[in-house]
């Protein structure tokens, strides 16, 4: 016999959970308010994602215009990260996009990135109406001002998006301490 699963069905689960990173280009960093720590909280989803063996997607906002993915993300990509560029704001409808968010068999999706209020916002609710769940790391969003950074947040929230942190996000996933993991995990946040 099974045993029994008490967990909320909100929580995150390592096994059935995807890292979006959206847009996160070189070209935002003099013009995005909190820029530096919305970058430093995406580093460590995407750490502490590969820690825990989930899978992350990247995505770029016309790379010729706006540059690539800054360096301290991409240099802490797993090898094989998907980077796909696009020119849609949002990710849902790119081709590549749908192919790989379909190929990982996953319904529910971390979101993190630039901007809020556009290519975050936009993702959110296009993966919300095709059935996805999604989870907004607010401290790891941004935009050019703290108001369309909220404006952003808020309007995924009321599509349905459950609003989380970094943290909450890494240790819901964790689920317990005392492994190797939650050690990695516990030094990133520090």
């Amino acid at each position: 016999m099974a045993a029994l699963d008490t967990r909320h069905p909100s929580l995150l689960r390592a096994n059935q959970t995807a890292l979006l990173v959206v847009d996160v280009q070189e070209a935002f960093r003099p013009v995005i308010d909190g820029f530096d720590q919305a970058v430093r909280n995406c580093r460590i989803l995407i750490e502490g994602f590969m820690i825990l063996g989930a899978p992350t997607v990247v995505s770029e906002q016309y790379p010729k215009g706006l540059g690539h993915t800054v360096a301290e993300l991409a240099e802490a990509l797993p090898v094989g990260t998907p980077v796909v560029e696009k020119l849609r704001f949002s990710v849902v409808g790119v081709p590549e996009l749908d192919a790989v968010i379909t190929a990982s068999g996953l319904r529910r999706w971390v979101v993190c990135g630039i901007e809020a209020h556009v290519c975050v916002n936009q993702s959110v609710h296009d993966l919300l109406a095709s059935g996805h769940e999604v989870v907004l790391a607010a401290d790891a969003v941004s935009a050019r001002t703290p108001a369309n950074r909220q404006i952003g947040i808020d309007k995924c929230v009321a599509a349905g998006a459950i609003l989380s942190s970094t943290e909450a996000v890494l240790f819901e996933m964790l689920e317990q301490a005392g492994s190797d993991e939650f050690k990695a995990i516990s030094r990133l946040v520090r």
